[in-house]
């Protein structure tokens, strides 16, 4: 799965089960303030993708995300250590 492939999966989440406009979810948005997502918010959106990632999951990388892209690089490095 490409960086792009992960961010195009995060954008379609974010969309449908958070009802955010797909154009305002850019790379560069901020999570908490340009998305208005909360912590409750971001835990689910990580088990929602949950199903992508082979292997186990450390919920604790995910705590200096602050940005889209900060999640799909995550994301990314998680699928290349599987």
């Amino acid at each position: 799965m490409t960086k792009e492939d992960i961010f195009q999966k995060l954008q379609q989440i974010l969309a449908e089960e958070f009802e955010i406009e797909k154009e305002s979810i850019q790379p560069e948005s901020r999570m908490y303030e340009d998305l208005e997502l909360d912590s409750i918010d971001a835990v689910d959106l990580i088990v929602k993708m949950k199903g992508y990632i082979p292997g186990k999951m450390d919920p604790e990388q995910f705590k200096k995300a602050r940005t889209v892209q900060d999640v799909v690089e995550i994301l990314h490095t998680m699928i290349e250590a599987a």
